[in-house]
């Protein structure tokens, strides 16, 4: 096996080389934390447009990752983008931060020349449909089956936006029933998929979350096997050298046989006994308030700051 060390070093080609070489990937990466981001690194500047600024700034940095994903050899990424809290928050968040961000990922000219150089086929998943219905904002939903329409025949990556993608129960038993209707048999479970995200997509083999311990809005593709990792800072601040990190202990580290806890040397007994004591009442997982801000319990701040 290949050493981290080595692994950080190699080429970006060479990385995606052989990420797909240990078979095709299903990244779910919610972006998270980006207003607080936004607030930390461009907090101090004036703008004239504060809330464009906000939107420029956001676009270019989901668009980048996206890209970093794509180039290690990822070729299907699911980005839950937002759920049902959102409307909890207030009509002007949601106009603004809501129905003017979501239709920048299927109108905004930075998007659409993405998906175009990338070669990127774009679907919408989720009950949005249901969601918008009543509101102001039931016409995103036409722009989210547009966009799929403009990239059908992109055919290099694929990109799922998650829209009130929490729940597929009921989405799953209409689309039943109906099937049943014109077809007098039950589904099975990849035209179940095909159905709720456009597109039949694999199993998820890894997420990689922000903030409190959480893995979700994937439904029908959480079967239990995916690899979970969680990162210390918002999402947006995901580096190269940090993705390379996830996909080495993916696809190599978590890959390894498990030994013969039975037949483990004397010496390496005492080695992950002794590690095991040392770690007896630690817990991933559980984080502190600082500064009314949750932050996982690492050791490097002592205490709770309200």
């Amino acid at each position: 096996m290949i050493s981290l060390d080595k692994f950080l070093a190699l080429s970006t080609e060479e990385v995606a080389r052989l990420v797909r070489k240990a078979g095709p990937q299903v990244c779910v990466f919610p972006i998270n934390g980006t207003r607080r981001w936004f607030m930390l690194e461009y907090g101090d500047k004036q703008w004239d447009d504060p809330f464009g600024a906000y939107m420029d700034i956001a676009a270019a940095n989901h668009i980048s990752l996206c890209k970093l994903i794509f180039d290690h050899g990822v070729d299907t990424l699911l980005t839950p983008t937002i759920g049902p809290d959102i409307l909890l928050r207030g009509e002007e968040y949601m106009a603004r931060f809501g129905s003017e961000g979501l239709a920048r990922l299927v109108q905004g000219p930075d998007f659409l020349r993405f998906y175009d150089e990338y070669d990127v086929r774009v679907h919408f998943y989720g009950n949005h449909h249901k969601a918008l219905v009543s509101t102001p904002y039931a016409h995103l939903s036409d722009l989210f089956d547009q966009a799929a329409e403009r990239t059908r025949n992109h055919k290099r990556f694929r990109l799922f936006f998650g829209i009130f993608g929490n729940d597929a129960a009921e989405a799953v038993a209409e689309f039943a029933v109906k099937y049943y209707q014109q077809h007098s048999k039950v589904p099975d479970r990849r035209a179940i998929i095909a159905m709720y995200y456009g597109e039949y997509v694999e199993p998820a083999t890894f997420f990689i979350g922000f903030d409190k311990f959480s893995a979700f809005d994937y439904p029908l593709l959480n079967l239990g096997e995916e690899d979970l990792y969680f990162t210390v800072s918002p999402s947006p601040y995901m580096t190269e050298r940090q993705l390379r990190t996830i996909l080495f202990d993916h696809i190599y580290t978590r890959r390894a046989p498990e030994p013969d806890i039975f037949n483990i040397s004397t010496e390496a007994g005492n080695k992950l006994r002794q590690y095991y004591l040392e770690h007896q009442e630690d817990t991933l997982g559980i984080g502190q308030l600082y500064y009314g801000v949750w932050i996982p319990e690492l050791g490097s701040i002592k205490g709770t700051t309200t």
